[in-house]
This record gives C-alpha cells, structure tokens and sequence, in this order.
C-alpha cells in the first residue's frame, strides 16, 4: 500500500520504516528537515510540506498521523481536510484523548472522509519488536488498511486489531497507560525496599536478572528495569522526578466518572506529580503538626 506519515519523531520515523520494510511506500513529511532528511538518508521518500506529501499518494490516500496530542492533531487535520478526498483515510496513531478522537471521526465523515484512532504501543523498541495497535472506527475502514497494521504489528495475525467504534482505540490505549503507570509504580517501590536493606547488601541488578526467567512477576518492563540497573546500579545522574503525559490523569477521571476503584492507578499518579515537589509544603506541614501535638521536633533546612 501507499501511505503518508506525518511526524517523524522518535515514533513516527520507526514506523515509516518497519512499514517500508514490510513492503510499502512511505513518503514522509515532518516541519523538520533534519527529520526528513533522516528518513530519506534510510532510502525513504519525504515530501517538503502537506500539499506535496497529499499530492504524492494515489487516491484513495491513507495518511498516518503520529504528532503530539490536543491542538497540534486539530492543527494538521484543519490543514490537511481541504486537501483531501471523499474515499480517503486518516489514522490518529498518538496517544490523542478518545472523546476529541470522537469529535474528529465526526467532523471528517462529514467530507467522506475515514478517520480511524489507533493506540499505539511499543516505543522505542517498535520498530525491531513491533507495535501493539488498538485500532478505532469503522470497521470496513480498518479491513482496507489491515496490511499497514499486520506489518506493523508483531505479526500479522497477532498485536493488533479493530476494538470497536470511533474513540475505543485511544480509550484502551489510555487504559493501557493507566496499568502502565501502577505496574511501574509497583516495581519502583519493590527495587527501593531491596535497595534500602543496606544490613543484608542485596544486589538489586542481581535480583531483576534472576525475576525475569521463571518468576511471576517477569515482563517486558522487568526487563527493561534490568537492563537499567545492569548498566547504572545506583541509578547515579537521574534525577527523582517523573514526568507524565496525560493518559494517566485520563485513566483516573474516567475511572471516577464510571465509579470504578482505581486506587492503584491513582496512587501511582500522585506518586508522580509528588515527585516533582521539590520544596515540599505539604511535608513541612505534616512535620510541624507532628512537632505541635507531640513536641517531635521537626529538622531546620
């Protein structure tokens, strides 16, 4: 197949290339021309703007967005409308909130126009691994374009596939997330207990290699934990702060909104905006009850 891929960042580019590995043209287009130059040094095609990537796709035109949630999408659909055709197809493949995946699904089926959300999951590691994809939207839409996601996926006949109506692909890729921050969450705090045991000198690297093979808590995310440590043990230079984009904080309001206890998935979200306190005024706070109704003393900074 013919397909356009819009935004080639560390994602993006990674998918243009497994999927002209897997036998398809990509012409590529980001508003960097390092990053353009990057995929045609791979021998790949880029076009120098929108106009020129739609102009050289055969209808109907498949074009693949993966730039970062909220306006920017809104941005490059506006922009991209006018130029195509009844019969065409966009696929939202970043982590954009399901119910603005609804509202774009809608305003693009006024112009004749496919818009399929697929959550996609498989970072860095994607383009050897392969992608695990959540697709959206029209069924019949997403038969047309199953050769880009079987080559994108693992394999063909596993990794991905059509979860339901326009919005179900980001919203399972945000619930995905949400599993994401309390599953990491829980290793951080299991590695910090083994870490801190300074009577007993366990070596945590040690331990994650032995848990990947037989244990019930082995997973790609062990894996990657291992690796981790292997390299820096002590984790020297990296700072206790962890940053998050959005799907978690999603998970959690979605989850109240339906009167679901998340409390896992909660905590693991407050543990990360906690994080990034770097004078904290709630700590001081406890500190000085504690020293008003117990005369504990609290340790002047």
């Amino acid at each position: 197949m013919d397909i356009g891929m819009i935004g080639l960042g560390r994602m993006g580019a990674n998918m243009a290339r497994r999927l002209h590995q897997g036998g398809h043209r990509v012409v590529g287009f980001d508003p960097g021309p390092a990053a353009r130059e990057a995929l045609q040094a791979d021998g790949l095609e880029a076009a120098p703007s929108l106009e020129a990537l739609v102009a050289a796709l055969p209808a109907p035109r498949v074009l693949w967005l993966m730039v970062p949630a909220g306006a920017p999408v809104d941005a490059t659909l506006e922009a991209l409308r006018p130029l195509l055709q009844p019969g065409d197809a966009v696929v939202d493949g970043g982590n954009s909130r399901y119910q603005d995946s609804q509202r774009r699904a809608a305003a693009c089926r006024q112009d004749g126009i496919d818009f399929l959300d697929c959550g996609t999951s498989g970072g860095i590691w994607g383009l050897a691994e392969g992608y695990s994809l959540m697709v959206g939207g029209d069924a019949a839409a997403a038969a047309r374009l199953a050769p880009l996601f079987q080559a994108l996926a693992p394999a063909s006949d596993r990794g991905w596939g059509h979860v339901g109506p326009s919005g179900a692909g980001h919203f399972a890729k945000m619930i995905h997330n949400g599993i994401e921050y309390g599953m990491m969450q829980a290793y951080a705090e299991g590695f910090a207990i083994l870490q801190r045991k300074e009577s007993l000198a366990l070596d945590v690297a040690q331990l994650a290699e032995i848990w990947r093979h037989g244990s019930v808590v082995r997973s790609w995310l062990l894996d990657l934990g291992a690796e981790a440590l292997q390299e820096n043990p002590e984790l020297e230079g990296i700072a206790p702060y962890v940053a998050d984009s959005g799907e978690g904080r999603w998970t959690v309001a979605e989850a109240i909104e339906l009167d679901v206890s998340a409390p896992v998935i909660t905590l693991s979200l407050l543990e990360r905006l906690r994080s990034r306190e770097k004078d904290s005024f709630a700590d001081k706070m406890l500190a000085a009850l504690r020293d008003r109704f117990g005369g504990h003393g609290v340790k002047r900074g």
